[in-house]
Order: structure tokens, then sequence, then C-alpha cells
């Protein structure tokens, strides 16, 4: 008899103030353009305004412009260079390999996907792009002399939960959008929202840790220690499930929390798959 596949658990992960300390763009880009991030942000949000525009488009719109303006390079690798120099919050870099094998102790495979409406050329320059199955995060289309010249993804606050769908039903590629909208019945989607972990920072956030939380899974918004007060009114509105700081170390309160959850949703998969065991045995 094949042995049977260990459940998966998705851990998903805003990525700007949830693992890094501030917007990718900060770091490299907006630096290299001789301006501020206020006086960067400032525009952006002026341009939406008066064109009562999408604030992802016009951010990305804005960072065309910009470099345009001040012949800065717009190529994939640039943008892709300008992950290197990401910060995080304590204890990220080591985060992932020491989650894995907690989720191997207790007989579960973990996934870990990013939903961010960052860049994701910035990412993928990270040092942490490796551990994750899919990012999911803000394209350019490039010309055939590798300069962006179009928005070819742009994730926004509430289009974020259709990619929890995806890694629900496992139609992961972004153009695939029949094979998302197919019925498929709850017990024979890849990872059911049970075994489910959202982590973000704000209410940017909020649709998918609702969604996530209503389905069974588990949300958790985390804070800079200076600025906790989102993180509190999200949990007092029952938004999500926990609140901590954004301290990814071992043994810090996170790490305690997820490490939990990772053990009950471990035994409730266990409890579903016994269950089924039994229901088809007197359907014999």
């Amino acid at each position: 008899m094949a042995k049977p596949t260990p459940p998966i658990i998705a851990i998903m992960y805003d990525f700007d103030k949830t693992l890094s300390t501030k917007d990718m763009q900060e770091y490299g880009f907006i630096p290299n353009l001789g301006i501020t991030p206020e006086d960067f942000w400032s525009e952006a949000k002026k341009l939406r305004e008066s064109e009562n525009m999408d604030p992802i488009l016009a951010y990305m719109y804005q960072m065309l412009k910009k470099a345009s303006e001040k012949q800065v390079p717009v190529t994939r690798d640039a943008f892709v260079s300008f992950g290197k120099d990401i910060e995080y919050y304590p204890g990220v870099e080591d985060w992932f390999e020491r989650i894995n094998a907690y989720g191997e102790q207790n007989g579960v495979v973990i996934e870990h996907y990013v939903i961010s409406s960052g860049i994701k050329e910035i990412i993928e320059g990270s040092s942490i792009n490796k551990y994750f199955k899919k990012v999911y995060a803000c394209e350019f289309l490039y010309n055939e002399n590798n300069v962006a010249v179009w928005p070819k993804l742009a994730v926004n606050y509430t289009n974020k939960t259709q990619f929890l769908f995806r890694i629900n039903k496992g139609v992961l590629d972004v153009w695939d959008d029949k094979a998302l909208n197919d019925y498929v019945p709850e017990e024979e989607r890849r990872i059911p929202f049970r075994n489910m972990i959202y982590i973000g920072d704000g209410l940017t956030d909020v649709p998918c840790m609702k969604l996530v939380k209503l389905n069974k899974g588990q949300s958790i918004a985390v804070f800079n220690k200076r600025k906790k007060d989102v993180a509190a009114q999200l949990m007092s509105e029952n938004r999500v499930d926990f609140i901590t700081e954004a301290n990814y170390c071992k043994d810090g309160e996170l790490d305690k929390i997820v490490k939990t959850v990772i053990e009950k949703m471990a035994v409730v998969e266990n409890l579903v798959r016994l269950h089924d065991k039994h229901k088809k045995s007197i359907s014999k």
C-alpha cells in the first residue's frame, strides 16, 4: 500500500513591514532617484487622487516616470539588484528552514508564499526569495532591451484574496482563470483553508486575514514594537487571531504561536483523515 502523502500547511506573508522593516522601494530604488520616500509616496498619492486611479498602478507609474526623469535604469536586472539591500526584522533569514524542520517533526510539509503589493523583481533579488514556493506581487512587462514599459501584474489590497484561492486549489499560474473558477469539492483541494496561516502587518491585509480566519485558518498581525495601534485595532475588531511583535527569532512569541498552530493543524488533519478512513470503511 502506498504511503499517504503528508498534509501541506501554507504560510502566506505580506512582505513590506511584515518581513522587511519598510517598503522595499525605499532600500535602493527611491534613494537612487535622489528624492525622499516621503516625497515619492506623496506624489503617488496625489496622482491616484487626481486621476481617480488604483493606488498600486499609481505608484508603479510613478516609479517609471521618476526613473525616466532621473535617468535611473528601469531594467529587470536593476530591480532585482535592489533586493540585496532589503533589511529584515530579527530572525527572518533563518525562520524558513526552522519552521520547515518543525513541520517535518509534526508530519506536515510547510510551504511559504508571498502575497504583496510590492515589486516581485525586487523580492527575487532578496536573500529569502529561495524559500518561497510562489511569489505573488506587482510585476513589470519588459521590452526587447529588458526595460520596464508597462505593469504586467498589479496586486492591490482586495485582489490579494484571489491568490488565497489559487493556493487553496493548487492553481498557481495567474493566467489560468478557468481552472481557478472551476468547481472543486473542498475535500479535493490541495491546501484546505484550515491549513493556512496568513501573516501581515496592517489594514491592507484585512481581506486576506479575514478570509483565512473565517475559513478556520489562522491570521496573525505583526507590528513594529513602536507601532502597535493598527494590530491592536485588528484584534479588537476580531479580524485576526493573534497580534505580536515582528520578531521571527527562535523561541520568540511569533515563533511559539506559529509552531503551536502547526501542531494544531497537524492534529486536526490527522483526525480528518481518520474520519474519512472510517467513513469509507462503512460504505464498502
